[in-house]
């Protein structure tokens, strides 16, 4: 039995090496496709162009405000899915988590829909307009980034033991006060990780943002979209820009959350 272990022990090695190898070189290969495609400078150029920094300003914008939004909501969610049992608890849970599992072109198409039923029509002649329009961008951006939040904030939550958030509130504290000066300190790191994912996916979301509020070059171009219009337009170079964006955004936002999650093992 020893000596199987022991030898089995290379074999696991080099099946972990060999899967981390093959997705390693996986994305290298594609960030040297976007560094390579006829040099730097083509692409760097393109960024100047006014529609393409009219894209990278808009997704900013419409994803800032969407991912805020999204924690004002996701923070009281996911604390009370973390420490109350309700009825009904696992369904709303199921529910968070729907836009995670759907596509998102779905959930564009489920808004868009939502907006021809006579509430949402008396929104849209009385209040907002969200077809077509920048509004739907946030809209469909904050659908997106509030089921991750709350999926990391959940997690986070549970992490913190109640104990601390009773011995506040033995001490004197109210519900909210506890959850100001305990729990939501002790889950900073989580609300950092939360919300930079949620801006980032917001940010890269195509689907649901193209689905509701169309591709209006100029006006609800957001960075994924004019990656589409570029490409469909042959106008590489501005595409390839763009995508480079996004991954320059994926790493700082990969990188911020490791370094939340970093500070909250020490």
């Amino acid at each position: 039995m020893v000596t199987g272990v022991r030898l089995s022990q290379p074999l696991f090695v080099l099946c972990v090496a060999t899967g981390v190898g093959a997705a390693a070189t996986l994305m290298l290969a594609m960030l040297a496709a976007q560094a390579g495609y006829a040099g730097l400078r083509a692409p760097l150029a393109a960024l100047a162009e006014p529609d393409i920094q009219h894209a990278i300003r808009l997704s900013m914008f419409c994803a800032t405000i969407a991912a805020g939004l999204a924690m004002i909501v996701a923070i009281p969610a996911a604390f009370a899915l973390a420490r109350y049992r309700f009825p009904g608890r696992m369904a709303v849970d199921v529910l968070l988590d729907i836009p995670i599992i759907i596509s998102p072109v779905a959930i564009g198409m489920t808004l868009l829909l939502m907006f021809r039923t006579a509430p949402g029509s008396w929104v849209q002649e009385n209040l907002i307009q969200f077809v077509f329009e920048v509004p739907g961008i946030i809209l469909a951006q904050f659908v997106i980034a509030l089921a991750l939040q709350v999926r990391v904030l959940k997690a986070s939550f549970e992490e913190i033991n109640p104990r601390l958030e009773q011995v506040a509130r033995y001490l004197g504290c109210g519900p909210w006060a506890a959850m100001w000066r305990v729990t939501l300190p002790l889950a900073r790191p989580g609300l950092v990780a939360a919300l930079v994912l949620g801006w980032g996916r917001a940010v890269g979301d195509y689907g649901a943002t193209v689905t509701i509020a169309g591709s209006v070059r100029g006006k609800t171009d957001t960075i994924p979209v004019s990656i589409m219009l570029n490409w469909s337009a042959v106008r590489i170079e501005a595409a390839v820009a763009l995508v480079m964006v996004l991954t320059v955004i994926a790493l700082l936002v990969l990188f911020t959350v490791r370094l939340a999650a970093g500070g909250r093992r020490t």
